[in-house]
């Protein structure tokens, strides 16, 4: 297999040096018990109240239900599938399941029967544990016949009824034998992720016990973490990102961590829980952001003024300025009667937060670090278990992904590829040969299918996805997510997908915020209570093209967006237009509304009023470079 060779590359200085805290995920079990005892561990709202659970606690559930898993027969080698939503039982039957040398593999609550049974097949699954009853029942079909492996269905709420092959998580979890803890060696398998792909089935990536425990240890190197720390968890711990850097990571270090009711419930749930951090994806900093814009625009001229000083005068200080002693004292002024209010409806103690899974626009990692809460971006993917590159205090540039963590080293090969070698990189697809010849290089390296570069100071910057690039008829190429990125800030878009593959000009599908253009219709003389009737008023059209000339003011000519159709309903994973890490199933979408693209680009094309000689002259420069 032919190696690529690096035309830049970029390695953490402790690459080899570097200690590893943890080999195993069990390790990490038996330091954060002993370590952390009485300290408070996972929150769950239950009847209106926050009720905590101690890490001594934990520990002993965690010991009941590994336990439990034994009584059945489950053993070392063994395979056990996960069908929840973040919960306490779910991070209990994790540990269970390593302390028994078991692997475990998560999926989601909203993937479909099919999912969950093409998964339990390929991974051979012994039993599967459920969040629901009714989850159970299903998945207790596929036993003896789908599923040859399957020999038992946990549910984690009381089964109505136990039997040989129906079992009881709470009654598991009381077993009182003791069955000592197996230390598993750090090559060995700690759990299979399957990652949502847009076509054919699930892909199995294998990740060992070295994997996420030394990228575990890598977050202990480098980022400002404590056991005084809380997070809010949303983010699904069957996603890498989730698990390691919050569920593995933030256990690791004896904090806290309360389990939002739902995504709904969000700003709620911040301001009842008080987190001091919060490990997000861009689609919440993007919401935060437009939201807060949406309310600084009906405050007086003045606080306006105030804020864009504000936010200038941070900006000076990240670079490394010093503000006069005016603009301190405004920005002082500023956050006092302003930014300290925003904060406050996050709980009022939030100093961080954690972005990943997609690229965050630089205006909104700007806007919220201006806030006062400190931006830490990273990258990486499932294959790398998941974090590669990150941002940390004394290491920090906003607009890029950072620099490789301990342990890891960046390479960009000729064709812009970015590749990455280090403890992180899996041990393979599952049963994949084919794929996996694909993905590594002859040196071990792991080919994300991401472009990206680095710069003089070694820092990562994500310029696209290789997979989503396409090409327009002038020849030029246009990498989609950025643009998208860019609608999302305005207030009235909830999501956004451009298109133009292979087409004259770039389009766009964008999903309107229904409730936030109703509201803006009450104002301008638009009273549509139907949805399409609203979305198809001239007035809105107007709104929304000038949204689309305000966020895309730094398009490049040939990436402009000429025309757009207006949807009311959002992507989402129930829908399937979104993958459980909440990305665009752009291919899901396109079939969906095809009709609606083609007619975009049928119609008759009338020189619009707002065309200038200078643009049009910027696009013919462009064009021939």
């Amino acid at each position: 297999m032919r190696p690529v060779p690096p035309l830049a590359f970029a390695t953490s200085t402790a690459m080899l040096a570097a200690m590893s805290k943890f080999e195993t995920l069990v390790d990490i079990f038996h330091d954060a018990i002993k370590t952390y005892p009485d300290n408070a561990l996972f929150g769950t709202k239950r009847n209106g109240a926050w009720e905590w659970l101690t890490y001594l606690e934990f520990g002993k559930r965690v010991d009941g239900f590994r336990a439990g898993l034994a009584s059945l027969g489950l053993e070392s080698g063994d395979r056990v599938v996960f069908i929840s939503n973040n919960r306490e039982e779910w991070a209990i039957a994790a540990y269970a399941c390593c302390g028994l040398g078991i692997a475990y593999v998560p999926m989601y609550e909203a993937q479909t029967s099919k999912d969950w049974e093409f998964i339990a097949a390929d991974c051979e699954a012994k039993a599967a544990i459920c969040a629901t009853d009714a989850i159970a029942q299903k998945v207790k079909a596929f036993i003896g016949g789908s599923v040859p492996s399957l020999k038992y269905v946990i549910s984690m709420d009381p089964a109505t009824k136990t039997s040989d092959t129906v079992k009881s998580f709470k009654e598991l979890q009381a077993t009182t034998k003791k069955v000592p803890t197996l230390r598993p060696d750090p090559k060995d398998t700690a759990c299979l992720i399957y990652t949502s792909g847009t076509t054919g089935n699930p892909k199995g990536v294998i990740l060992s016990h070295a994997n996420i425990a030394k990228n575990v240890s890598a977050i202990h190197d480098v980022f400002p973490m404590s056991s005084s720390d809380r997070s809010l968890s949303f983010l699904p711990w069957a996603h890498s990102f989730g698990q390691t850097v919050e569920l593995h990571g933030l256990f690791s270090m004896g904090a806290s961590l309360a389990i939002c009711e739902s995504v709904e419930k969000l700003i709620d749930n911040l301001a009842e829980t008080k987190p001091t951090l919060l490990v997000s994806v861009p689609r919440i900093f993007n919401k935060i952001y437009s939201g807060v814009q949406k309310q600084m625009s009906t405050k007086p001229g003045f606080i306006q003024s105030m804020v864009k000083s504000t936010l200038a005068t941070r900006a000076k200080q990240r670079a490394g300025g010093e503000p006069a002693f005016g603009e301190l004292l405004v920005a002082a002024l500023t956050d006092k009667i302003v930014f300290s209010k925003v904060r406050a409806r996050f709980g009022g103690e939030l100093k961080y937060a954690f972005s990943g899974g997609a690229a965050i626009s630089t205006e909104v990692a700007e806007f919220i670090d201006g806030l006062g809460i400190t931006v830490y971006e990273g990258y990486g993917l499932t294959e790398t278990s998941p974090i590669a590159t990150a941002n940390w205090p004394g290491s920090r540039k906003i607009g890029s992904v950072g620099k490789p963590i301990p342990g890891v080293k960046i390479s960009i090969s000729d064709e812009g590829e970015i590749i990455v070698h280090g403890h992180n990189v899996m041990q393979g697809y599952h049963n994949r040969k084919e794929e996996n010849d694909a993905v590594f290089t002859s040196d071990g390296g792991f080919r994300t299918g991401d472009m990206g570069k680095l710069d003089d100071e070694g820092f990562l910057h994500i310029t696209g996805r290789i997979k989503e690039q396409y090409k327009l008829e002038n020849g030029k190429y246009v990498v989609p997510t950025p643009l998208e990125e860019q609608i999302k800030l305005s207030s009235y878009v909830l999501n956004a997908m451009v298109y133009g593959d292979n087409k004259l000009y770039n389009v766009a599908l964008i999903v309107a915020n229904v409730d936030a253009v109703k509201a803006w219709g009450k104002d301008n003389g638009v009273s549509e209570s139907d949805t399409d009737k609203l979305l198809a008023s001239p007035k809105v059209r107007d709104l929304f093209k000038k949204e689309l000339a305000r966020y895309g003011d730094k398009f490049k000519g040939y990436e402009e967006v000429k025309d757009f159709a207006l949807i009311g309903e959002d992507f989402t994973t129930e829908n399937g237009m979104l993958t459980p890490s909440l990305k665009v199933k752009r291919r899901k979408v396109v079939e969906r509304y095809q009709d609606l693209i083609d007619g975009l680009y049928a119609k008759k094309r009338e020189k619009s009023s707002d065309d200038k000689p200078a643009e049009k002259k910027k696009e013919k420069a462009e064009a021939s470079a």
